[in-house]
């Protein structure tokens, strides 16, 4: 899906990696997710990462680029390897997931090109998972700095053992619009406010506590509630497909509202853009397989079942 009028330049910050399961691997990691979206609908899109001078990093820049997006600010790196993420799964089918430490996009580095795109950037994207280390948090702080004209989208991603209340805290502070799940509301609220809130709830207080332009809870396929300022909540309802595959359906959500939001669309716009993306997404095998215009199309009329989320019914727009 591709745009005809001039691109804007979406910075995607973090981790490209890759997910070891038992038998076979796949390139991941959202910031490249969000990348690859965002190239697909006519943006120009720049992954800032790191890769170890590996086969599975020079695959993976090998792929990254053959999905379009602009990885000459992928940097390379000869001591530490490319990122992996071991998934093994127990008797019952419960996955457990290790995102091993020490590697390459812990150590990413400022650079002069870097600070330059930033300065011009539309949006810049980042999340917490790439604050586990101190060198990579660093470069993240003087990649914001140098932004400061952009939109902050922060995609809170919070994985196991790699995210703090301090880096949760900071990032809010750098954010311009904040998105996560209703299961990260529960972790984050209780860190932020001292309890577990309601989506509702949490989202007004985000807003008002850290001057957010909006708060973004997806809520898998009941939809997204949305915030704004002077405490405006508004609910857009999921689409009923048949699901795929899961994994990346946030990102292509994210990649959606990012490309409204930049075409000037108001927030439900937006929000509606982002469902159906993520929906279709879901449907769908791999985190970066195609979503044709016909297909957006086709499910925002094609007149299928909305599934709605209880009691948020009061917001809903549509």
């Amino acid at each position: 899906m591709r745009k005809r009028h001039p691109q804007h330049t979406v910075i995607s910050f973090g981790e490209i990696l890759w997910d070891i399961f038992p038998e076979q691997i796949v390139l991941g990691g959202a910031p490249l997710n969000l990348a690859c979206r965002v190239h697909s609908l006519g943006e120009h899109a720049v992954i800032a990462s790191r890769l170890g001078r590996d086969q599975l990093g020079n695959h993976a820049f090998a792929l990254a680029t053959s999905l379009g997006v602009n990885t000459s600010c992928v940097q390379w790196d000869e001591r530490y390897p490319t990122g992996t993420v071991n998934v093994n799964f127990s008797p019952a089918g419960e996955p457990d997931f290790l995102i091993v430490p020490e590697v390459a996009y812990d150590y990413i580095e400022v650079s002069d090109q870097l600070l330059g795109l930033c300065s011009k950037a539309a949006v810049f994207c980042f999340g917490t998972l790439a604050q586990r280390s101190e060198k990579a948090g660093k470069t993240l702080a003087a990649l914001l700095e140098a932004a400061a004209g952009s939109l902050k989208f922060l995609d809170i991603n919070l994985r196991k053992d790699c995210f703090s209340e301090r880096t949760i805290r900071w990032s809010l502070e750098k954010a311009d619009i904040l998105k996560l799940n209703a299961e990260e509301v529960r972790t984050v609220s209780s860190m932020l406010f001292g309890e577990e809130l309601e989506v509702d709830r949490f989202s007004r207080k985000a807003v008002e506590k850290f001057s957010l332009q909006c708060c973004l809870v997806t809520l898998g396929a009941g939809g997204v509630l949305a915030a704004e300022r002077a405490g405006k909540l508004i609910y857009l309802p999921g689409y009923a497909v048949e699901v795929a595959d899961t994994v990346g359906a946030g990102d292509a959500f994210s990649a959606g509202f990012i490309h409204a939001r930049l075409e000037g669309k108001d927030l439900a716009h937006c929000c509606e853009l982002g469902n159906l993306l993520g929906a279709l997404a879901a449907g769908k095998k791999g985190a970066t397989a195609p979503i044709s215009e016909e297909e957006i199309a086709g499910l925002r009329t094609g007149g299928r079942n909305r599934l709605r989320h209880p009691g948020l019914e009061r917001f809903a727009v549509v």
